[in-house]
């Protein structure tokens, strides 16, 4: 995979992420209120940048270790 390609899937799925985990967290939090779905969108704003920046770092992990898993279980 290129870096480009890369770069975009990290973008793509840490914003997936952020959005599907912020809104879950605070739903399990606040309950389905006004307040939770006001709250939302700034929760999901700080989630992404902060998602996206660990997925640069933890990908380097990931990938060697899923393609050996792979591997292993053949």
């Amino acid at each position: 995979m290129n870096k480009k390609t890369l770069l975009i899937a990290q973008a793509l799925m840490s914003g997936m992420m952020a959005l599907l985990m912020s809104g879950i967290m605070s739903l399990i939090v606040l309950g389905p209120t006004t307040e939770w779905l006001h709250g939302w969108p700034r929760q999901f704003l700080t989630a992404w940048p902060i998602a996206f920046v660990l997925t640069l770092g933890v990908s380097r992990i990931a990938f060697p270790l899923a393609g050996r898993l792979a591997r292993l279980l053949g």
